[in-house]
Parts: C-alpha cells; sequence; structure tokens
C-alpha cells in the first residue's frame, strides 16, 4: 500500500533526503502518522481498510499545502484488535506493545526535531489506546496529537447518513463508501452483508454503559449497512476530511506544542 501524490511531490518520510530533512526543520513542518490495522471488514472489504483511509488523507493533505513541509510517516500499520481474532485474516498487536509502538515512533520523529505530530488514527480499537500514548508522551514532553479520522466530520455523518445514524461502523455504509472512491478494485459487493447488532444492554442504558468489543462480536464481521454505500458518498467525505485535517496542520503549524511545566510545577 505505496500511495504517492498525483502531482510527484515528495512527502513520504521514508523517501525523504537527508539535506531535505535539514531544510524542513526551520519551517515549522508537521508530520502526520497514520495508524490503523489488519484486520476483517466483513465478507466484501479487504484487511486494510483501517490504515488505508487515514494513509490516504494524510497524502492528500500533505499534497495540497505547499508553503510548509507536511510529512507522512510510515504507517503504524498494526494495531489493537484483539477482538477481531475470531476472523481470519486479522493480526492484532497487544495493547501494550501497539502503545509501546506508538511512543516509540513519536519519541523518534521529536528526536529528530519534528515537534508537530499528528497520530491519525483510523481504526476504533485504536481510540484509547492512541489517546493513552499521547498522554504517557506528554509527561516526556513529547506532543503528538492523537485523533481518529472520523470525528472530524461527526456532524457531517449524522447528517449524510442514510442507514447508520452517523456511526463510522465497520464495513458498513462510510468505510464502503470510502473504500468505493479510494480504491473501488478491492471492494467485492456481491459479498457484501448487513449483520444484525448483539447488545447486552437495551438502547437507553447501552447509550451510557458498554462493554469492551469481543470475538465475533458479529455474524460477518460487519456493523452498519454496505447496501447504502457509494463512492460518490465516499469521495463526499473524503473532501471533507481532508479539509479538516488541512486546516489543523496549517494552525499546529502556526503555534508552538505545549510544554509540561509549562505554567509552572515543583515536582520533579
Amino acid at each position: 500500500m505505496l500511495v504517492r501524490p498525483r502531482s510527484g511531490k515528495k512527502v513520504l518520510w521514508q523517501e525523504t533526503l537527508r539535506h531535505e530533512f535539514q531544510e524542513a526543520l526551520p519551517r515549522r513542518p508537521v508530520v502526520i502518522v497514520p495508524v490503523g490495522s489488519v484486520e476483517q471488514h466483513g465478507p466484501h472489504c479487504p484487511q486494510d481498510v483501517d490504515i488505508s483511509i487515514p494513509y490516504h488523507l494524510a497524502i492528500a493533505a500533505a499534497d495540497a499545502i505547499d508553503d510548509f513541509p507536511v510529512l507522512v510517516a510510515p504507517p503504524v500499520t498494526l494495531g489493537f484488535t484483539h477482538y477481531n481474532m475470531g476472523e481470519v485474516g486479522t493480526i492484532t498487536l497487544s495493547l501494550e506493545t501497539f502503545i509501546a509502538v506508538l511512543c516509540d515512533v513519536s519519541r523518534s520523529i521529536w528526536a529528530n526535531g519534528f515537534h508537530r505530530i499528528i497520530l491519525l488514527n483510523g481504526h476504533g480499537g485504536n481510540e484509547q489506546p492512541t489517546w493513552a500514548a499521547a498522554v504517557k508522551l506528554a509527561e516526556e514532553d513529547v506532543w503528538p496529537v492523537a485523533l481518529t479520522y472520523w470525528h472530524m466530520a461527526d456532524d457531517e455523518l449524522a447528517a449524510w447518513s442514510e442507514a447508520d445514524k452517523g456511526s463510522i461502523g465497520h464495513g458498513g455504509e462510510w468505510e464502503t463508501s470510502l473504500q468505493l472512491h479510494l480504491r473501488p478494485h478491492l471492494v467485492d459487493m456481491p459479498r457484501a452483508v448487513k449483520d444484525d447488532w448483539r447488545l447486552k444492554f437495551g438502547p437507553e442504558v447501552g447509550r451510557f454503559a458498554k462493554f469492551p468489543e469481543r470475538r465475533r462480536e458479529m455474524a460477518h464481521g460487519v456493523m452498519g449497512d454496505p447496501f447504502v454505500a457509494s463512492a460518490e458518498k465516499g469521495e463526499r467525505l473524503f473532501t471533507t476530511l481532508v479539509e479538516r485535517l488541512v486546516a489543523l496542520c496549517r494552525e499546529y503549524h502556526e503555534i508552538d506544542p505545549p510544554r509540561y511545566r509549562e505554567f509552572g510545577s515543583h515536582c520533579p
């Protein structure tokens, strides 16, 4: 999954030369680290849905900004998805390993002098662990911004959903739409299914009381309705997400990260 900007612009960290890094540093660069997983996404979608989307978003945002450098780090492809091990094809890291990988990647980028880091996550199971990694790093005065891509468009997802009520789902309306826009050749729509939810609590209590996910959450691994997905919907959402990510990069470029003792502390 090696994607480059159509413009031919060089944005990938691993393809950057030594002097190009040195030239970028004084220009307040932003580094985006795509974070995802390799796991089942129902019978119709490929295993790498959750890394492909943040990776494409990062490439598009880096390509859209010319007045300062935006680099896309090598993606953290493997994530925390133990509960999908009930479906063939899934590869997971342990929770501790996943957090450690994010921390080591962020520390390395920071140590190179790149202090505006975005951990752009695309997998629901990574959301809290990615935030935990950012909190852990903050204690060391390393300050990534940790975000999950669909939260950049919560209002749009709620307004535009035909079936999934604003949820990004799992191989449902919106992930399938994004794949149909980005990589239609990898989607096998004739195999698509819509699963019933398996819930422990009723809908009212379930709004605030939840268990962690577990293996075989859905009969075929699909959360949501892929039958209302379309490439047009995927393009509309992707365009909005790129705009939000570009706006974040621009604001991040203008500010300095916080400091752990910015307002003083007597603690060692």
